[in-house]
């Protein structure tokens, strides 16, 4: 007899439809998985014979053949043993259920050998698939549920164990869906303690040029010797950008949920996520990577911070594949069984010594280092990147009457109702763009709204003769003046605005 099942699977960061075709018919006994399985998928033979026997229900000893449609996509993981003993039992007649029930639900879950289902990776993708399939229920692991019920459009069934899952296809009029309340959990307290740059003594002048780069949304690269407070500041940028959005919130969770990181008390990403990958990461967990192409710190990092500490320690491969993505705000991760595209609109914030041994320039102790040592330091990182990170600023290390004063820092409440005001003029600036921020002009967009008055155009020419300034180093600084006039209300971009947006860029690799 034969029997489907209609599941999902997973594709990058999509769900695709997948039908599970089983059939039992008269032969010697055995059990075949076709359809480009990998191993785990393959070994779910074992877990599905084992599971149906210690829940109580007979396995045929006849011939088994399952299908995985379609078949010329690989399928991993173990989320197909639930659909797969459901429509074992189904061909076999052991499973009392409303047809009807049947062909509009689908089914994913791993299964234990007594029967139990375990929680998988990428539950809310998949039920994104399952909506658009018009299929109106989705049974999978309890643990699951929250997260799969964020898509209102489906009803949403927990199972616990398997001979529960046939108690309720028997009478699904005794089981009540998971429901969740989505404007509950985009308020939900994450339990995390909020930073506050407040707890930064002195450093006013880079707490204003990280307002400005979390207005504009613009790249950062903070320089300055050990213990000045690079990576204090950066932890904090999150706490000055303004809450995710509903649609910003569920592909933040869809990437999460792919990568098994998602929590299952806060299946909807609440804070900005803030992503700080050591130096000696490979590309592939920068970027993306594996045979089936999974989503990389630049991704997770999307619609938050990407911190980079210590960026001349990065491999050359990992700094120039980041060039891309910063410019195009999305990644494409191409491998021989597919291709895959990937979100990666980041903020990256980078921070460095300015030599080998960190004190050149720091007036408190000497460096060490040879100048070929600190040019081949620098050198590290190359042009064409350094021209893609909008800011270059200066982090001194903090005197001891600043450290040891009482005078109370402006907070982060403070900063970030100034970064929301100036994302509200982006916002009526760029309507219905995708990313409504000034680092994201065109050139054409660059062209329309950052003029600037005469004064503030004869500085930028001199700027730009003096630094030697690449076309796009000029695009970054009218861009940030764009921001800074933001922040100030102002329509115009002024002399003002220039010259602040030249000193974040004066701090150039060669000048450092």
């Amino acid at each position: 007899m034969l029997a489907l099942v209609n599941s999902c699977a997973l594709l990058g960061m999509d769900g695709y439809p997948l039908t599970v075709e089983v059939d039992v018919s008269p032969g010697i006994a055995r059990f075949d998985i076709v359809g480009l399985p990998d191993a785990a998928v393959k070994e779910s033979r074992e877990r599905v014979r084992a599971a149906l026997r210690n829940s109580g229900f007979e396995f045929p000893l006849r011939r088994i053949t399952v299908n995985l449609a379609p078949a010329n996509i690989r399928k991993e993981g173990a989320l197909l043993d639930l659909p797969i003993a459901v429509g074992i039992l189904a061909a076999t007649g052991q499973l009392s259920w409303d047809e009807t029930v049947l062909r509009q639900s689908a089914f994913v879950g791993e299964l234990s050998l007594e029967g139990g289902v375990r929680p998988i990776s990428g539950v809310l993708p998949m039920a994104v698939c399952v909506a658009h399939q018009g299929l109106e229920c989705f049974f999978l692991p309890m643990a699951n549920t929250k997260e799969a019920a964020i898509i209102q459009d489906i009803q949403v069934y927990g199972v616990e164990e398997l001979r529960h899952l046939t108690e309720q296809l028997a009478d699904p009029s005794q089981c009540l869906p998971v429901k969740v309340d989505i404007q509950a959990l985009l308020h939900q307290s994450s339990g995390e303690e909020e930073l506050d740059m407040a707890d930064v003594k002195g450093q006013e002048g880079v707490k204003r040029a990280l307002t400005v780069a979390a207005a504009g949304g613009h790249n950062v690269l903070m320089i300055g010797p050990p213990g000045s407070g690079k990576t204090m500041l950066a932890k904090r940028i999150p706490s000055l950008l303004p809450p995710l959005s509903l649609e910003e919130s569920i592909e933040v969770a869809k990437l999460y949920s792919v990568s098994g990181l998602l929590c299952e008390d806060h299946p909807l990403q609440i804070s900005r996520p803030f992503r700080a990958p050591h130096h000696g990461a490979s590309a592939a967990s920068i970027i993306g990577g594996g045979a089936n192409p999974r989503p990389g710190e630049i991704s997770l990092a999307s619609h938050g911070i990407l911190f980079m500490d210590e960026l001349p320690e990065f491999s050359r491969d990992v700094l120039e594949a980041l060039r891309q993505p910063l410019e195009e705000r999305r990644v494409t991760v191409a491998r021989v069984n597919a291709r895959v595209d990937y979100p990666a609109d980041f903020q990256l914030i980078a921070a460095m010594n300015p030599c080998p041994c960190g004190y050149y320039g720091d007036g408190l102790k000497e460096c060490t280092c040879t100048p070929y040592a600190r040019e081949r330091y620098l050198h590290r990182l190359s042009g064409p990147l350094l021209d893609r990170i909008d800011l270059h600023i200066s982090v001194p290390r903090a005197e001891y009457r600043q450290l040891s004063g009482k005078e109370k820092s402006i907070s982060s409440e403070e900063l970030r109702r100034q970064v929301i005001a100036a994302r509200e003029i982006q916002a009526k600036r760029f309507p219905g763009k995708k990313s409504p921020l000034n680092a994201s002009m065109s050139r054409r967009e660059l062209e329309k709204f950052c003029r600037c008055d005469a004064e503030g155009a004869a500085l930028l020419e001199q700027a730009f003769r003096l630094l030697k300034m690449s076309a796009r180093a000029h695009d970054r600084i009218l861009k940030v003046a764009r921001t800074i006039a933001d922040l100030a209300g102002a329509e115009q971009i002024g002399q003002a605005h220039i010259a602040e947006a030249v000193q974040y860029r004066s701090l150039d690799r060669k000048e450092v």
